[in-house]
């Protein structure tokens, strides 16, 4: 290449022109410790200091110090006259976001209260945030305080679940960007909570698959799933700023038909400080089918045994030599009764046992979960290290 030629050449110049202190035995060039504002060459296999106007270039360059830092992808100048290599780093483009737009709507459900006159509202939130294709984190702020965050799934969307308490309330979201996509603002909305319910969480259920008007619908042997959400009350969430700890909540479901089950995961929740946002757990509701009875091994069941006729065959005929036998002397008579009782109770043995039972009859029809309709009960509870908090809400099963 032309520009190892030139390197080459220059080196060779300053070769000719260093003072005899800077020489080794044999002509070569001497090498002294660079000072801190020297340029260093890394090369493969042989890394070696230019000091003053030495420098050495070999095959293969792998990266340069300029004055103690590392700089790779660097553009290197030989400056002939000299015999010295000037490395530029290259310069930092700037990265050009994708501008973003947030939008936030909200919405409201409504549950039973304990205390008489009051209901539990729940503020919903979707958010929805627009770019190159945009992920990470949007924060909500409640009257400009951040209250809670949630994450954008793949389609840039994000829903959140909010326990104000009474008064106003005005909600926003801001996306965070990330490193394609630059931040930005939704629109504003309003809340107004009145008689809000006193409880340090709500329990609601979402989501239900299949469902026919909120109702899971399932036949035996179908399974089902819903979306569990604890919601802390803005109150208990103050509570647990002032203690620094998390709470759990662990969530459970009762009121099932026989031969069902149900599991939710996961069962323990963790409610953070400083996140009024509701955390989620999915249900899954399985039922049990009334399988068709399964046909016995074909020709097991009549199948007749040799050794079987080989014991039973010389037996009978040797009761009957007993029986005749018997009319002359009273003990043959009473041996061959009971030799004859014996008999029958080996027989009716094997008739009814399992192994006979299965192979003539096959086994029996499994039972399934029985139709109808069902008020499935989902509770959370927490402690506070002296008494248990509990809150529950119901979900309507139907099996048909």
């Amino acid at each position: 290449m032309a520009f190892r030629r030139v390197a080459r050449q220059s080196m060779k110049r300053g070769n000719e022109a260093g003072n005899g202190a800077g020489k080794r035995a044999g002509g070569g060039v001497g090498w002294a410790a660079p000072r801190p504002d020297t340029i260093g060459v890394y090369v493969k296999g042989n890394r070696r200091a230019a000091a003053g106007r030495y420098a050495i270039f070999l095959e293969e360059l792998e990266q340069v110090h300029v004055i103690g830092k590392i700089c790779r992808g660097l553009r290197l100048y030989w400056v002939a006259g000299f015999g010295i290599a000037l490395a530029l780093c290259p310069v930092a483009r700037g990265v050009t976001l994708a501008t973003t737009s947030t939008t936030l709507s909200a919405g409201s459900t409504t549950q039973s209260c304990a205390t008489q006159g009051d209901t539990t509202t729940l503020t919903t939130l979707a958010i929805a945030v627009t770019g190159s294709a945009p992920s990470g984190t949007v924060n909500i702020l409640d009257n400009a305080s951040q209250v809670a965050s949630a994450t954008l799934n793949s389609s840039g969307q994000a829903t959140a679940s909010l326990y104000l308490g009474d008064g106003s309330h005005t909600l926003q979201a801001v996306y965070a960007g990330d490193a394609a996509n630059s931040t930005s603002n939704s629109n504003s909305v309003s809340a107004s909570i009145s008689s809000q319910c006193d409880s340090f969480f709500a329990v609601s259920v979402s989501d239900i698959t299949p469902s026919t008007s909120s109702t899971m619908t399932l036949s035996p042997g179908e399974s089902g799933t819903a979306t569990v959400t604890v919601t802390p009350s803005q109150e208990y969430v103050a509570s647990l700023n002032t203690t620094g700890a998390p709470a759990f909540v662990t969530v459970s479901c009762s009121g099932l038909p026989s031969l069902s089950s149900c599991a939710l995961t996961p069962a323990d929740l963790e409610i953070l400080p400083g996140q009024d946002a509701g955390v989620t757990s999915t249900i899954l509701i399985q039922t049990q089918s009334g399988t068709v009875r399964a046909v016995p091994p074909a020709g097991l069941g009549h199948r007749s045994s040799p050794v079987a006729w080989a014991i039973l065959l010389p037996g009978m005929l040797g009761l009957g030599g007993l029986a005749w036998g018997a009319r002359r002397r009273r003990w043959l008579q009473r041996l061959s009764l009971v030799l004859l009782v014996g008999l029958v109770t080996t027989l009716g043995t094997t008739g009814c046992s399992p192994l006979h039972r299965y192979y003539n009859h096959g086994p029996s029809n499994p039972h399934e979960t029985p139709t109808g309709t069902f008020n499935v009960t989902v509770t959370g509870q927490s402690s506070n290290g002296v008494t248990a908090i509990t809150n529950s809400t119901t979900m309507v099963l139907t099996v048909q």
